[in-house]
Parts: C-alpha cells; sequence; structure tokens
C-alpha cells in the first residue's frame, strides 16, 4: 500500500463519515464539500481501496444489548510474534477488539464483553491457550468516543 496524501475533500469525508455514516448519502458530504456528488463517490472508493477507509461498522451500547461486561486484558507476547495473536484473538468468542501496543511490557490489549464476569474466564483462557500472558485485567465501567477533529476544517 502506498502513502496517500489526504486533501481537505478527503478529510472531510472522513470526518462526516465518522459523525454519521449510516445516514449521509455522497450528495449529502458533497454539500459539505462543495465537491459533486460523483467527486465524492470516487473519493470514497478510493479512500476504500488505499485502505483508510477499513469498514462502515455500528457504534453498539452492549450494556443496553445485554452484555453489560467490558473488560480490558492486557497481555504481554514476544515482541516478533505479538501482531500473529491478533487475528486469532479476534475469533474467540466475547472478544469486540485487539490493540498491538508498541511500548512497555504488555504489548496486546483485548477488549472483550459479556453478560457476567464469569463470560470473561472463556475468553482468558483461550488467550492463555494461544501462548499470551494475561499481565492485567480491567473492568471498564463506560466507554464513549469522538470524531477525530483534525479531519474537519472547521
Amino acid at each position: 500500500m502506498t502513502e496517500y496524501d489526504l486533501d481537505a475533500v478527503d478529510r472531510e469525508i472522513l470526518y462526516a463519515l465518522q459523525q454519521e455514516a449510516r445516514n449521509l448519502s455522497s450528495g449529502d458530504i458533497a454539500e459539505r464539500t462543495e465537491a459533486s456528488s460523483s467527486t465524492v463517490r470516487k473519493r470514497i472508493q478510493r479512500l476504500e481501496s488505499e485502505g483508510i477507509i477499513k469498514s462502515y461498522s455500528a457504534d453498539i451500547d452492549y450494556t443496553k444489548s445485554g452484555y453489560p461486561i467490558r473488560m480490558l486484558l492486557f497481555c504481554t507476547a514476544a515482541i516478533p510474534e505479538r501482531g500473529d495473536y491478533i487475528e486469532e484473538a479476534l475469533e474467540i468468542p466475547g472478544v469486540i477488539s485487539v490493540q498491538e501496543l508498541v511500548t512497555g511490557e504488555e504489548n496486546l490489549l483485548v477488549t472483550a464483553v459479556g453478560e457476567t464476569d464469569r463470560d470473561i474466564t472463556p475468553v482468558a483462557q483461550e488467550l492463555s491457550d494461544l501462548g499470551l500472558t494475561i499481565t492485567d485485567e480491567v473492568l471498564v465501567r463506560s466507554h464513549e468516543a469522538t470524531t477525530f477533529d483534525e479531519f474537519s476544517d472547521e
């Protein structure tokens, strides 16, 4: 993949999609960017093909959907192998994300959800069975996210 230089139109497209990808048409985004709808569609396709837009997903409130336990599991793997564990960890039922960390002893952060704390135990066991060492577990009370403002010209 080559390095892609984002211009003002690309950044505004990314900002708009972060805010509400599901509810915006290319025409809506075109109004924000002062570009045509066809230009916006082509730009979105290019951002997808360059891997800048990786996917579109729903922001789920796991507590309201019956999975109130969110656990962060800090794991350690051999540095040359830490990236090799990501796909396998994502296949474990209950795991919703894996982040590769590049500093510190803990170099993988696994987020899992469940109905009760007993649902997290099998996740921890499977991570251990993969060869990861769990060095810390943190129970999360709430999680909120926002858009990355650097994509907006405002």
